[in-house]
């Protein structure tokens, strides 16, 4: 989840289930397909009377963010520099 600010009222948009009854149901996720490139995943779920009747995939090849350097800490407390892959943010606006 992604926080950008604090907001203090209540969000009644924001749900842990989905109605199954009839809505759209949609998840997306980048996965790594090689060190130059990796794969945009958009999957859509149509949901109506509580039965899925239709699943969608959608994949896109996009180049890699590539690599920056962080510190991490292991379980001792221990710090160590190390690489790893820069992810992409993902914002979804709705309409």
């Amino acid at each position: 989840m992604l926080i950008s600010c604090e907001n203090t009222e209540k969000n009644e948009d924001i749900t842990n289930t989905v109605n199954k009854d009839g809505a759209i149901e949609s998840a997306v996720k980048v996965e790594q397909l090689d060190s130059l490139r990796d794969v945009l995943i958009t999957t859509h779920s149509v949901w109506k009377d509580n039965a899925i009747i239709k699943n969608m995939e959608y994949r896109d090849t996009v180049p890699s963010l590539g690599l920056k350097r962080t510190v991490a800490e292991n379980a001792d407390g221990d710090m160590k520099d190390i690489t790893v892959k820069k992810e992409y943010e993902i914002y979804i606006t709705v309409k």
